[in-house]
C-alpha cells in the first residue's frame, strides 16, 4: 500500500501542517539533526506563511465587498451607504526564503531518512502520510483530447499502472476498433484525416493495463471534430 502525501496540497491546509511541524520540530531538532538555523527558519515560515494567507483572505473579502458596492452603484436597489473599508494589516514578519514548501520538503525529507526518526516520531511532526489502499480494480482513465497540427492528441495520465489501451470510433460503421496500447502519455493519432474539406467526429475510449491484462473500468468516451486539410 502507498502512503498519502505529507504536505496537503491546499493552502490553508499546509498553514495548519507547517505550525504543527514548525511547533513539535522544537522538541525533536537536535535528536534529529536540524540545526538551530534550520529550526528558527521553518518556525519564521510557519509565521511568514500564516500572514501571506491572512493577507489574502483580507484583501479576497475586500475584492467582495467592493464588487457587491460596484455593482449596487451601478444597478441601485438599496441605499449605497459606506465606501467599504481596506483592510488594514499587521506588519510584514521578516521575509524568508521564496519556495517554502520546496525547502521545508527537502528537509522533511532528510529527517525521514534520520536514524533518530522513530515511527512515533513521524507521526508527531506530521511528516508520514495516511496509507492508502491501491485497487486497480477502481481505476478509470479520463481522456483530454486536443488538435496538434489536425491529429487528435489523446492526453491520459499513468497513476501507477503500466499503460493504457486505446479504442476509437471514426464514424465509420465500424464502430470501436483497436487503436494502440500506450504506456507513455500522450498518444497521437497518426492515422490518415478525412478527404480534404470535409469532417468527421473521431471518438475515444480506453482501459487501463497493469501486468499485460486489462484493469478497471473503461474511460468515459471522448470526442473530437477532425477536418481533412
Amino acid at each position: 500500500m502507498a502512503r498519502a502525501a505529507v504536505i496537503p496540497k491546499n493552502d490553508d491546509g499546509r498553514r495548519d501542517w507547517l505550525n504543527n511541524f514548525a511547533l513539535k520540530l522544537v522538541v525533536y531538532a537536535a535528536s534529529l539533526g536540524v540545526t538551530p538555523a534550520e529550526l528558527a527558519a521553518v518556525q519564521a515560515a510557519a509565521l511568514f506563511w500564516a500572514w501571506v494567507l491572512d493577507a489574502k483572505n483580507a484583501f479576497d473579502q475586500f475584492d467582495m465587498n467592493w464588487t457587491a458596492y460596484k455593482n449596487l452603484a451601478r444597478d441601485g436597489g438599496a441605499p449605497l451607504g459606506a465606501v467599504p473599508a481596506v483592510p488594514a494589516l499587521p506588519a510584514a514578519p521578516p521575509p524568508v526564503d521564496a519556495g517554502i514548501f520546496v525547502w521545508v520538503a527537502q528537509l522533511v525529507a532528510r529527517i525521514k531518512k534520520h536514524p533518530g526518526c522513530t515511527d512515533a516520531i513521524a507521526q508527531d511532526l506530521g511528516i508520514i502520510g495516511a496509507m492508502q489502499t491501491f485497487d486497480p480494480g477502481s481505476m478509470k482513465p479520463v481522456l483530454d483530447l486536443e488538435l496538434q497540427a489536425g491529429h487528435p492528441n489523446v492526453g491520459w495520465t499513468k497513476q501507477g499502472m503500466d499503460g493504457i489501451e486505446i479504442w476509437v470510433d471514426r464514424g465509420d460503421g465500424k464502430g470501436f476498433c483497436f487503436l494502440a496500447i500506450d504506456t507513455i502519455p500522450d498518444y497521437l493519432d497518426t492515422a490518415p484525416l478525412p478527404a480534404a474539406g470535409t469532417s468527421a467526429v473521431w471518438k475515444y475510449k480506453a482501459i487501463y493495463r497493469l501486468n499485460d491484462e486489462q484493469v478497471g473500468q473503461w474511460s468515459d468516451i471522448a470526442s473530437i471534430s477532425v477536418m481533412g486539410a
